[in-house]
């Protein structure tokens, strides 16, 4: 299953600028895949850092969870609804991103109880791992 950024936002409220999944390309009932094109006009590089832009390492993070979002949100009984952080554990930076990357989220979820709900996440460019997180969230109205 692959969906667009229109389809994305069927199921996340997250808007420009601050949605960070340009396409899902797999969606499961224990997971999902997306991925993010990191353009030079993307609002998070503008100022970080002139002559050497970089996306910020949290930028991940909350693209990793919009992933997380997704699979989450796309449950019929969590439709219409928004995904908070309740945590997030474990977190590392290994690669920096930059303009022209292509970023792949991973996100398997791994505890899924009532309205809460964790999640393994990892954010790679090519094969190489930029970040990873457990990231812990809630589901509310």
């Amino acid at each position: 299953m692959t969906l667009n950024r229109e389809e994305i936002e069927k199921i996340i409220p997250h808007r420009a600028p601050m949605l960070l999944v340009d396409r899902i390309t797999a969606l499961t009932a224990d997971g999902a895949e997306g991925e993010l094109d990191i353009r030079e006009d993307a609002m998070f590089v503008q100022g970080h850092f002139p002559g050497n832009p970089v996306m910020p390492a949290v930028f991940a993070l909350e693209a990793i969870a919009q992933v997380g979002a997704v699979a989450i949100l796309s449950r019929p009984e969590f439709a219409g609804k928004t995904a908070y952080y309740a945590s997030i554990d474990k977190a590392k930076f290994r690669q920096m991103v930059r303009p022209g990357d292509t970023l792949r989220m991973v996100v398997r979820l791994s505890k899924l109880r009532g309205s809460f709900a964790v999640a393994e996440g990892a954010a790679y460019v090519g094969d190489k791992l930029a970040a990873q997180a457990e990231i812990k969230c809630a589901v509310a109205e």
